[in-house]
């Protein structure tokens, strides 16, 4: 009897236990402000100045976003690579326990680009933002030639005054804007009216014509929004949000896309744009 008592206890005991709750259980802390928060961002210094390698770091209890500009980072603290000099702005959101969010803008400046960075950003943006119009010197804007032939419009051409026949208010008096902060692009048509998409490019996507030269130096890709008269006539005029890079500097842009399946010299469609810087 003494035995089967003892066989009780226990198991009731095992019982009393497996009803606790065995996870530590976080406590909801107080949501802080912007004005609470403890950040900072510090450049790498290199020789004496302050390099583009900057370490930005979060001591507050919120989890972490940093906006760069050209990336956004999530970790607490990281290490991350700016690509132009002067003033540059970080912007840190915080996220509360509660779910609240907070944002502060942190201000880091730059001696020089002691760390390389394609050189691309400040040819599309000039280290802020570029605007591009089409490049109304050139004998055609836009329009078809042959793929990984054609350097630029060179078939069936268009000039600048022409392009409202193809994409109303994107012609004459359009443009667009290339923003480093957040990798922006905004087509400003003639009318006033704006579309707001985001940009990336990869320049190790390059291209050669079949005698081996080169004809393509990188791909540029865009979302949410085409360039100015970004379709492609002979597949039901559907946008086109990927383009070859057949020209960039700080001057001139022009873009290639080739219709879908061709080979070298089949269709492709050209943009010419200019800076108006």
């Amino acid at each position: 009897m003494k035995k089967l008592f003892n066989l009780i206890v226990i198991a009731t005991s095992l019982f009393s236990f497996g009803c606790e709750p065995i996870e530590d259980r976080m406590e909801l802390g107080s949501a802080i402000t912007a004005e609470q928060l403890e950040l900072s961002a510090t450049p790498l210094m290199v020789n004496g100045k302050r390099s583009n390698k900057i370490i930005v770091d979060n001591k507050s209890q919120v989890l972490s976003s940093w906006d760069y500009g050209v990336g956004v980072s999530q970790r607490k603290s990281d290490t991350v690579l700016m690509v132009s000099t002067g003033e540059n702005e970080i912007i840190f959101t915080g996220l509360n326990a509660d779910g609240s969010k907070i944002s502060k803008s942190v201000k880091v400046t730059i001696d020089e680009l002691t760390f390389p960075v394609p050189p691309e950003w400040g040819f599309l943006t000039n280290g802020s933002e570029r605007t591009w119009k089409w490049d109304e010197t050139k004998p055609a804007v836009w329009g078809n030639g042959g793929y990984l032939g054609s350097l630029g419009p060179a078939w069936w051409t268009l000039k600048e005054n022409d392009i409202h026949g193809q994409a109303a208010n994107e012609g004459v008096g359009a443009k667009m804007t290339l923003s480093l902060r957040g990798a922006k692009l905004t087509k400003i048509k003639a009318d006033g009216t704006t579309e707001v998409g985001t940009f990336s490019f990869d320049m190790t996507k390059k291209l050669n014509m079949e005698n081996g030269d080169q004809w393509s130096i990188g791909k540029l890709t865009t979302k949410g929004v085409t360039v100015l008269c970004g379709k492609s006539p002979n597949e039901g005029n559907g946008p086109v949000y990927a383009y070859d890079i057949i020209v960039i500097n700080g001057n001139e842009l022009v873009l290639a896309y080739p219709e879908t399946g061709v080979g070298a010299w089949g269709t492709a469609w050209f943009w010419a744009f200019r800076s108006t810087d």
